[in-house]
């Protein structure tokens, strides 16, 4: 194509495109990611630093839904309690607010079951390409020195991985990548299921529906469940018995 005649175009486009012919996952490295992953997720201090990353994503995910559905996305913070809050403006009722305050706790979820299906299926670099440009845009809107911290972090370990691109590296990380989210993502749905409140995103959902916050949790666990299949299912392709 000509537009890639350029060469700092190339460069980009050789950083970026998907992989031809899909990629080869090595079983080895898999159980190696596996064994991570669950490293990450049931060691007390590590978990500490991960979940702060599934609260960017689940804060992300409300600032994306709201700017979809015609909301004003002003500014978002994460703490290292597990929480954090973003802000959109716009109409205080109605279906906007709704799916933007719903959107959260899927957040992690969906994005995390999407990153293992990409990379598991070659498409590891458009993806990694995407969520950098998700992090650089959303940079702007950080409120606090912490959620700046977890951003450029984030920015930077995003940015090695897409600029030193290594097919065999990039799949299996966003495999990891996915699990952990997955996994955070039902963690975080147990902590609001058992001690959400009012101000929770289920309680406010109720507010605004006078549908109880039950079935809302009860709407995250089904998208929490799918996106288990799907990142399962990716592992066993490669994993399972021949």
């Amino acid at each position: 194509m000509a537009i890639f005649e350029e060469p700092w175009l190339r460069e980009l486009w050789a950083r970026t495109a998907p992989t031809e012919g899909g990629v080869s996952l090595d079983p080895a490295i898999l159980y190696v990611v596996l064994g991570v992953a669950a490293v990450g997720i049931g060691a007390p201090p590590l978990w500490r630093v991960l979940r702060v990353a599934i609260t960017l994503v689940h804060e992300l995910g409300h600032a994306l839904v709201g700017v979809l559905v015609g909301r004003k996305f002003t500014g978002f913070v994460v703490r290292g309690d597990m929480s954090g809050h973003a802000v959109t403006k716009g109409p205080a009722r109605g279906f906007g607010r709704v799916i933007t305050t719903w959107a959260g706790y899927p957040a992690p979820a969906v994005v995390g079951a999407g990153l293992a299906w990409l990379g598991a299926n070659g498409w590891a670099a458009p993806a990694i390409a995407a969520c950098l440009g998700v992090l650089i845009v959303s940079l702007v809107r950080v409120r606090s020195l912490l959620t700046a911290l977890v951003m450029f972090a984030a920015i930077a370990a995003t940015a090695a991985l897409w600029w030193f691109r290594d097919d065999a590296l990039q799949a299996p990380v966003l495999l990891g990548a996915g699990t952990v989210l997955v996994v955070g993502a039902w963690r975080h749905l147990a902590a609001v299921w058992g001690s959400g409140g009012r101000s929770s995103d289920p309680g406010v959902l109720a507010q605004l529906t006078r549908v109880p916050a039950f079935l809302w949790n009860t709407t995250f666990a089904l998208v929490c469940l799918a996106a288990s299949a799907v990142v399962g299912l990716e592992f066993w392709t490669v994993l399972r018995p021949s």
